[in-house]
């Protein structure tokens, strides 16, 4: 195929991912008419697990997107922060999937009621990447309706997308696939590299690749390449994520959290849910 003309189809895959996995343009949940408190999309709970009430403080707090980890023990899918925590009562079915499956059928297909955009479930695989995954696929399969679905070239979007992250052999299989149930959190080493209908999500530790941490002025060179990295990915139709950015209340935070989000960083990182909650909420 020529270079221009394949260029044109790989724009024409990206914009039409992104419309799918985005809010519809013009649409009565784009423009703002919709039913009870705008939820705050741009909201990333990291390890929602560890709060009082998994998933529910979150969307309490009107989060945009939650994060488990998962453990592959005994054929069961358990949600932990380390192996010394494991409790089989806390599975990501019981904590997560049925609990949405039961808002969702209440809120008349979606988790918010009245705002179609999905809900992030970002589910980071702390076993062994490949058995792990394909055990989260069969589980993902029992809630066919509630999640965002790529099926031979096409993405239909569901009420919850799921992102896989953590352990990188989940690729392998999840590559081989022509129909899924969850999509692919990449790096920054595979963006301009995958398309967004396998890699809807960039993420990667903010330490590793910027110098700044709110304290004085953001180095311009910094903010360049932040931008880049958006603009990259946004082309592609990908959204995009930072974690280890500092998390402790005060005006650090508060300067990175208004670069990012004038970056267009698609997901701010938090432990502390009332206070990005608040943040967004001053910042709209």
């Amino acid at each position: 195929m020529p270079h221009v003309a394949r260029r044109r189809v790989l724009t024409g895959l990206a914009a039409t991912t992104a419309a799918v996995l985005a809010p519809p343009a013009g649409s009565a949940f784009a423009d703002g008419r919709h039913h009870g408190p705008r939820p705050l999309w741009r909201a990333h709970a990291h390890n929602d697990y560890e709060h009082p009430r998994p998933l529910f403080d979150a969307l309490d707090h009107r989060f945009g997107s939650v994060e488990a980890d998962i453990f592959l023990v005994d054929g069961e899918l358990l949600i932990a922060h380390s192996v010394d925590e494991l409790d089989p009562t806390r599975t990501l079915e019981g904590l997560y999937l049925a609990p949405l499956a039961a808002r969702v059928k209440a809120n008349h297909g979606s988790v918010y009621r009245g705002h179609r955009q999905p809900l992030q479930l970002l589910i980071d695989i702390k076993t062994e990447g490949s058995s792990t995954y394909l055990a989260l696929d069969a589980l993902l399969k029992r809630y066919r309706h509630l999640f965002t679905t790529y099926s031979r070239g096409t993405v239909r979007r569901g009420p919850v997308t799921a992102v896989v992250s953590g352990d990188r052999a989940a690729r392998i299989p999840m590559a081989a696939q022509t129909v899924r149930r969850a999509f692919y959190d990449g790096r920054l080493i595979d963006l301009g590299t995958s398309e967004a209908s396998f890699a809807s999500l960039i993420s990667d530790n903010w330490t590793l690749n910027f110098t700044w941490s709110g304290a004085g002025a953001f180095p311009e060179a910094e903010r360049t390449r932040l931008r880049a990295i958006v603009d990259t990915a946004h082309a592609r139709g990908q959204q995009v994520r930072f974690w280890a950015t500092p998390d402790l209340a005060g005006p650090e935070r508060d300067a990175l959290w208004t670069e990012l989000l004038a970056a267009g960083v698609d997901y701010l990182n938090t432990d502390d849910l009332a206070g990005l909650e608040a943040f967004l909420d001053a910042h709209r």
